[in-house]
């Protein structure tokens, strides 16, 4: 059974943040619609994966993806499993789906919290915390390939340039 993990990673816990691993889970006769990750093992629980249900509901929650990052590889991809239409909504091309991996990689396996959500709500966006980036990320970036949409690569070399500027005689390149 292949369940689109768009947040999961095996190192971290689970949170069932973008929901595109949705499925609908039938327990005692009711049909309910939860992200695979969410609900615990019953022995009453059967999961449907995959169903023209589950799959209009995948197919949107892609476009609203594509929205906020029209050119992400892992993106495109789903897009074409679901038939999902990029240009169904209107770009806000964040570059960001706000998935997490980046924030709860640094918090639960680095120990870091170096990375993290500032506002809420539409305003929401992942932001490196200067004073421990200046410090830790440089020499880690591990947190880089988590990212679906290699937003958060872009968007520490542009913190990096704003709060960490280097001096032309460390960048023999910079003059």
């Amino acid at each position: 059974v292949t369940i689109p993990p768009l947040c999961h990673h095996v190192q971290l816990q689970t949170c069932g943040g973008r929901r595109l691993c949705v499925v609908a889970a039938e327990v005692h006769g009711r049909l309910r619609v939860v992200g695979s990750c969410v609900p615990p093992a019953e022995d009453a629980l059967t999961d449907l994966t995959r169903s023209e249900m589950i799959d209009r509901l995948r197919k949107t929650i892609l476009e609203l993806l594509l929205a906020h990052a029209p050119d992400s590889p892992q993106l495109l991809e789903l897009a074409a499993e679901y038939g999902a239409d990029k240009d169904r909504f209107e770009q806000e091309a964040s570059f960001c789906v706000h998935c997490g991996l980046c924030v709860r990689y640094c918090a639960e396996v680095k120990q870091m919290h170096a990375v993290g959500f500032i506002d809420r709500g539409i305003r929401k966006e992942i932001s490196f915390l200067p004073e421990i980036a200046s410090r830790e990320c440089d020499d880690c970036k591990e947190c880089y390939p988590l990212c679906p949409t290699s937003y958060l690569q872009a968007a520490y070399v542009l913190v990096e340039s704003l709060a960490f500027p280097r001096s032309s005689s460390r960048d023999p390149e910079i003059s």
